[in-house]
């Protein structure tokens, strides 16, 4: 049995937005991770992790020389900063929401 792992053990993120566009970036706290992130963090497991905001596009770009990923997930904000109804119209709180995410321990 595969044992489970939580994301904000190995990396922390920072959030971000553009109108109705989400961004989070993830960074490895080791450069050793960054093949396992590679491997695990991805879109789809972003895309299912995210889900319940009824999401657009999930994309994924690889940032190695800095150990992380930049995950860009379009409709993620409700309308974005100023026609969301939410509480946390910039998507911060979503950054944390992703780093609980359990995904296979590194090898």
């Amino acid at each position: 049995m595969t044992e489970n792992v939580v994301l904000c053990d190995y990396a922390h993120a920072r959030a971000g937005d553009k109108g109705n566009i989400l961004s989070v970036a993830i960074f490895a706290y080791d450069p050793a991770h960054y093949a396992w992130l590679a491997a695990e963090l991805t879109v789809e497991r972003v895309a299912s992790c995210l889900a319940h905001r009824q999401i657009g596009r999930v994309r994924r770009y690889e940032l190695p020389n800095l150990g992380g990923f930049n995950f860009v997930v379009e409709n993620a904000l409700e309308g974005g900063v100023n026609a969301s109804p939410g509480i946390d119209r910039h998507g911060k709180s979503l950054s944390y929401l992703l780093l609980d995410l359990r995904l296979p321990a590194p090898a």
